[in-house]
């Protein structure tokens, strides 16, 4: 191999190394700013992307209670340190994000919401509805969003 193909492979693969290394489970890529998280699962197939997803809900259902409830308590805090300014602008791009979604692929995210609920214990489903009716509370509109979103569709 001469030198010049070598320099070049060994470039390539420095430039490409912090994206393998970057984010290989679950609490490696809940550590990455959300701009690098983005960054990093658009540098990824479809196909790649729902591999990584189920790797990652594999890795989660293997944690313990206790490693479960330290990950919640982590999320909470980043949340709650993020001003009200943020927390509105992160709901906003979420917001945009499902309306611009077309029919097909908001059918299937649907579905599998809808097989993720359908898969749930009754205890697990009584926990969801407890985090989701909180969440609620935080628009402080009591569910008005929800209910125009229902109705319009």
């Amino acid at each position: 191999m001469s030198r010049v193909y070598f320099t070049r492979y060994l470039a390539i693969a420095a430039l490409l190394l912090p994206l393998g290394l970057q984010a290989q489970s679950l609490s490696d890529v809940q550590n990455l700013s959300p701009e690098e998280r983005s960054a990093y699962l658009d540098s990824m197939s479809d196909e790649e992307r729902q591999a990584k997803r189920e790797e990652w809900r594999a890795e989660r259902a293997a944690m313990s209670d206790e490693q479960r409830a330290a990950m919640r308590e982590e999320m909470r805090t980043r949340r709650d340190s993020m001003s009200a300014e943020d927390r509105q602008a992160k709901r906003e791009e979420m917001r945009q994000r499902w309306e611009s979604m077309s029919d097909e692929d908001m059918q299937a995210r649907r579905e599998e919401m809808r097989r993720r609920w359908d898969s749930m214990s009754e205890e697990d489903r009584a926990t969801a509805r407890d985090h989701f009716h909180g969440h609620r509370g935080d628009r402080g509109d009591g569910g008005k969003h929800h209910r125009e979103r229902q109705d319009s569709n």
